[in-house]
């Protein structure tokens, strides 16, 4: 890891370093401000002693992160408007990253200071939303092409649907619960166990339901949110270091030969399908070898920057991408992000059947099998930052998850349903690629369970949480656009 420091120059040496502890920081907020809640209803249905819970939880979000995989971190990346991405390379990119990191920790540390479940998720995502259509207005791009809208929507459906599923499914674990276990222990408050049992602890098995969940969501919630600061410390890196991560240095002679293959067949795909992306595409109208030295992601352009990638990394001449110089670097990887992009867009267009679709998905994933990565050592330092940040500052939210959300004590039951629904679906978001929210997810399955059990909500805190939900994104929107456009300005 110290190694990226040598031979840089101490201007661009500080960058790095006050770029990397920017992300680090975020994540180590995250840790104590999301994961809060993942120990909340197991603290405080007094199945664990809060130093074990939290603890443990740091451990379970540090796995999370080194097992959760990619998927997410690009996700969040490709937000961002492929031209930004192909700028991040330069100072207007260190303003991008300096920005929506900035913005996120500022509303994340508020929110947090108010004891507020805000969505880590939501402030991140609003702050590259807010980046990429300030940089539209800048620039004059109109503001449909000022982020990868198609993935915004998705993105934001996720977090939209999440909660509300976390609440009817914790709603219905519940009832169906209290329907067959009736009776059952596990449907008392700690004080009402205390007061009718002499016993401060859940019942075993509900204890062990209650830690067994609660772990699941710190595991569930490590390589959801964790895969986000993997995310921007990749940003970081091509931002200020690009030479040694444009590409992936340690890609095998196999996996670049794959990314050239991938772009043949991609050619191929494109020249057999000519009736209908012809005119899309700009096939037999453009040669292939014009590509024009101030290159942009043009679908007119993609013949030729197929060409040209496929002649620069030539199988018989390039084994590993240390052959290649760092400005070569650079244009292998504008071209992969281009030509991704592109075929993107063409597998939306009308007449792509879904098998055509599903050839172009392999197709993608082969083309960026060396450009969407990251060294474990970036994996380990934000596992490290997210479980150490676990450990602290977790009082202010496990409080108003405990007991501030419904005008009754929280039952062991309800923390049990609360937990397995969000373990479950941070879960399936882990696998679909999808960024979703831990706070919104668990405090809607919270919410959910004291209305199945006829608890009643406290308006005055459900009125807060709900207020936090709507303005964090459009306030982190606007902290980040306002900050690049200050941080441009300079830069100029």
């Amino acid at each position: 890891m110290f190694s990226l420091f040598s031979g840089l120059d101490f201007t661009v040496g500080l960058s790095l370093f006050l770029a990397l502890a920017f992300v680090l920081a975020f994540e180590f907020i995250n840790g104590f401000h999301d994961t809060a809640n993942a120990v909340a209803t197991v603290i405080y249905t007094k199945a664990m002693p809060a130093h074990l819970a939290v603890g443990a939880s740091g451990i379970f979000n540090f796995f999370g992160v080194l097992l959760g995989g990619l998927s997410v971190a690009y996700a969040i990346v490709h937000l961002l408007p492929v031209e930004l991405l192909l700028n991040a390379a330069s100072a207007q990119g260190m303003v991008m990253v300096f920005s929506l990191l900035a913005a996120a920790i500022f509303w994340n540390f508020g929110t947090w200071y108010l004891g507020l479940p805000a969505s880590s998720s939501h402030t991140l995502i609003g702050s590259i939303l807010g980046v990429g259509l300030a940089n539209a207005i800048m620039t004059g791009i109109p503001l449909s092409h000022g982020i990868n809208w198609k993935k915004a929507i998705d993105v934001m459906l996720s977090l939209v649907v999440s909660p509300t599923l976390g609440f009817l499914i914790a709603a219905l674990l519940l009832l169906l619960l209290k329907r067959f276990r009736a009776d059952s222990r596990m449907h008392k408050t700690p004080e009402e166990r205390q007061t009718i049992d002499g016993k401060k602890h859940p019942p075993f098995w509900t204890r062990l339901v209650l830690i067994a969940s609660a772990m699941g969501v710190s595991f569930a919630h490590g390589s959801n949110d964790g895969q986000k600061g993997v995310g921007l410390v990749m940003l970081v890196l091509i931002g200020i270091v690009p030479g040694k991560f444009v590409l992936d240095m340690d890609s095998t002679s196999y996996e670049i030969l794959r990314t050239h293959d991938a772009a043949a067949h991609m050619q191929q795909f494109y020249e057999r399908n000519g009736e209908r992306l012809g005119q899309y595409l700009a096939l037999g109208k453009v040669p292939n070898h014009t590509l024009p030295k101030a290159f942009k992601c043009n679908p007119e352009m993609t013949i030729p920057a197929i060409t040209e990638l496929t002649t620069t990394l030539d199988p018989h001449t390039v084994k590993t991408y240390d052959a290649l110089d760092t400005e070569t670097r650079r244009k292998v990887r504008r071209l992969l992000l281009c030509l991704d992009d592109t075929a993107k867009k063409v597998g939306t267009l009308p007449g792509i059947t879904s098998a055509e679709r599903k050839d172009l998905d392999k197709l993608r994933k082969d083309l960026t099998a060396t450009t969407e990565y990251a060294p474990t050592w970036v994996i380990f330092a934000i596992a490290l930052a997210l479980g150490i940040g676990t450990m602290i500052g977790w009082r202010r939210v496990v409080l108003t998850v405990g007991e501030k959300i419904g005008q009754k004590g929280m039952t062991y039951a309800q923390g049990a349903c609360a937990q397995i629904t969000a373990s479950c679906a941070i879960g399936l978001a882990n696998i679909l690629g999808l960024p979703v929210s831990t706070t919104h997810v668990l405090s809607s399955g919270v919410a959910g369970t004291m209305v199945a059990n006829r608890s009643g909500l406290q308006g005055g805190t459900v009125k807060n949480i709900l207020i936090a939900w709507a303005l964090t994104m459009p306030a982190a929107m606007v902290l980040a656009g306002a900050f690049f456009w200050i941080g441009t300005i300079f830069t100029r």
